[in-house]
């Protein structure tokens, strides 16, 4: 079997359980070639070996049962890294990268200290504290979560990507962090309403449930954040929140009930309000 044929063969066979049958195929085919994808369109007449078909064959089978690409291949892009991920993380999201460009921009807008203390949480894979980490190596920053199997990948991350100013901590949110204070503190926490019907389809029915859902309105880990922040803020403090694109009205207004200033939502690139900053409350 040829790529050409390889890549042809995966599109139809992937047809009945993805709306991108022919991305899928392509990289479920670069994962058993260990190559680019030019070079599927480059060498399109290159045979397989009898493992690489093997290799193609096995991982179609994995995502004809619905299995996300980045668990069947191990690993999801993010800030131009490769993040190990399998099951029990959830998968890194094109979106969140808007939370860490913001968490970038407060080191030039509203703090000057270039050794800022910075707390994830719920880190999960890692992602959004170890981008933060090769973009500031000044900054000490601490990632929470209360899974010990996403601690693991983001542990293997850290080794991977080799920084040194990321503590990894396992916590509940705020539970094992008494007596501690952050210049800012950043979170992509559960935010899908726990009935919402896109909980048990497509890829997001093999993610950890506990990382997607929180409660009826999908804001119970939000509001209780936003609730216990303040006391983790230094007095020049800032909460940077991803939500829901509809969760933004609710989102302020959670913030305006506890007292935070400097209330700021700010746009995807769908121009969905995606991501809420706000500073401690006076």
């Amino acid at each position: 079997m040829t790529i050409e044929e390889a890549l042809r063969l995966g599109a139809e066979t992937l047809q009945a359980c993805s709306d991108t049958p022919r991305l899928d195929s392509e990289c479920l085919l670069m994962q058993s070639l260990a190559v680019q994808r030019s070079h599927l369109y480059a060498w399109p007449q290159q045979a397989l070996s009898e493992l690489q078909q093997s290799q193609f064959n096995h991982f179609l089978a994995k995502r004809l049962t619905g299995q996300p690409i980045a668990y069947i291949r191990g690993w999801q892009e993010f800030w131009s890294e490769r993040f190990v991920v399998g099951p029990g993380v959830l998968i890194p999201r094109p979106e969140t990268e808007l939370l860490v460009e913001q968490a970038l921009a407060l080191s030039s807008k509203h703090l000057t200290d270039s050794e800022l203390t910075v707390l994830d949480l719920g880190t999960g894979s890692g992602c959004i504290a170890l981008a933060l980490a090769k973009e500031r190596p000044n900054w000490r920053i601490t990632a929470v979560d209360q899974s010990t199997v996403a601690l693991d990948y983001a542990q293997k991350n850290l080794d991977q990507l080799a920084v040194s100013n990321v503590e990894l901590l396992q916590s509940r949110w705020f539970a094992n962090l008494s007596g501690r204070r952050f210049d800012i503190i950043v979170s992509n926490p559960p935010y899908v309403a726990a009935d919402d019907a896109h909980l048990i389809q497509g890829d997001v029915r093999f993610e950890p449930p506990s990382a997607l859902a929180s409660g009826q309105d999908g804001l119970d880990d939000i509001g209780l954040i936003i609730e216990h922040a303040a006391r983790f803020l230094t007095p020049a403090g800032t909460l940077l929140l991803e939500h829901g694109f509809d969760q933004a009205a609710p989102v302020a207004a959670l913030l305006a009930d506890q007292q935070y200033g400097g209330i700021q939502q700010i746009r995807d690139l769908q121009q969905h309000i995606r991501v809420t900053l706000a500073h401690r409350p006076d």
